[in-house]
């Protein structure tokens, strides 16, 4: 079975042979599996996008491939402190594990801090050809096996963030909202133009969202969602599926979004990501919603990857295709980029078990 087959089956919510999957990774873990699985070193990987091979995804028997237009490619551009084009300042913080030391890029500086910044802002231009290179190669060399995804996440609200400042931009929710929508609007705007040329391109699915939820509870409340981001964000999807009504699109934000999944299904959205198990319970959503919406994701990145068993790791596999990936509509994943302290013979348990885990072999 192609792998694009075994995705749309699961969107179609039947089951394929086995469930598809799609892993993504930090840097540093990339490079450890690289040299565990290949025995090479090569490139720095980019989990956000920006010249990838998909060698270890195509190793590993991925069903999809991202290729990433927006400002989440900023993340990880280079060593060192850097300001990215959209002018937003990034410096290296530095981390230990057992496995080694890694850096996350955090952001530093913001530049439309001051109110009077926004007058003369200037985004950066998303009609420029070279920006689609990558996503034109990915189609034209692997769409005919490959689920083919383009990635437009940090939509809205975490480009917003940036540019503004997390706090600031908060504030302004409440007490400026002029100036909220002003800067909501370039993030917007921006990505939508990405967006719908790369489904002009031919991918199968835009994956868009923000994250809006936290650990137990959402970062701004549901009222403040449908207010700022629901309408934006229908208009995204409405306009893409003008474009072409059979593509699909996905939605991601950690953390505990419950209250607004009706209202995402409501707008048009088709696959729900990435559903942390510590957040919001697995099994329940798919009781709830899942005749409505798909779901990708589901495999605890916060516990289970980096600090269960193998056992423990390929126990929560099986469960997930029971009950999520029961009749289909799941593509089962990490909820994050595997990290650096992840042990390889936990992930290689969740790699094996997706894989070799037939639904045949799930029937009690």
């Amino acid at each position: 079975m192609k792998h694009r087959d075994r995705v749309l089956m699961a969107l179609h919510h039947e089951e394929a042979d086995r469930c598809p999957m799609q892993m993504s990774f930090t840097p540093e873990f990339a490079s450890r599996l690289r040299m565990d699985m290949l025995k090479k070193e090569g490139a720095t990987h980019n989990p956000h996008g920006g010249g990838n091979t998909y060698e270890l995804e195509r190793a590993l028997d991925h069903d999809m491939l991202l290729t990433s237009v927006g400002w989440a490619n900023s993340y990880y551009q280079q060593p060192g402190s850097y300001t990215d084009e959209w002018g937003i300042g990034w410096k290296q913080c530095e981390y230990t594990t057992r496995f080694g030391k890694g850096c996350y890029t955090e952001m530093a500086t913001h530049p439309l801090a001051e109110d009077a910044a926004l007058e003369t802002y200037r985004p950066p231009d998303p009609t420029r050809p070279e920006i689609y290179e990558d996503a034109a190669r990915t189609l034209r060399d692997f769409k005919d096996e490959y689920w083919i995804v383009g990635v437009t996440v940090t939509t809205i609200f975490e480009t917003a963030s940036a540019l503004r400042g997390p706090e600031q931009i908060l504030m302004d929710l409440a007490l400026n909202p002029e100036i909220a929508g002003r800067i909501l609007d370039i993030a917007y705007h921006y990505h939508l133009t990405a967006a719908k040329r790369l489904v002009q391109m031919g991918v199968d699915m835009v994956w868009t969202g923000d994250d809006v939820g936290a650990q137990h509870n959402m970062i701004i409340s549901p009222d403040c969602w449908r207010k700022f981001l629901k309408p934006r964000m229908a208009n995204f999807f409405a306009e893409l599926k003008a474009i072409n009504p059979q593509v699909k699109v996905a939605y991601h934000s950690d953390g505990m979004i419950t209250p607004i999944i009706p209202e995402l299904i409501e707008i048009g959205l088709d696959i729900l990501n990435p559903i942390q198990p510590a957040c919001m319970d697995p099994a329940q959503l798919k009781r709830e919603f899942g005749d409505k919406v798909c779901f990708w994701g589901s495999l605890d990145e916060q516990h289970t990857l980096p600090f269960g068993t193998p056992d423990d790791v390929r126990r929560e596999v099986e469960e997930r295709l029971r009950t999520m990936g029961k009749n289909g509509g799941l593509i089962i994943a990490p909820t994050h980029n595997v990290q650096l302290d992840t042990p390889l013979e936990n992930f290689w348990a969740m790699q094996k078990a997706i894989t070799e885990t037939t639904y045949a072999s799930l029937i009690p």
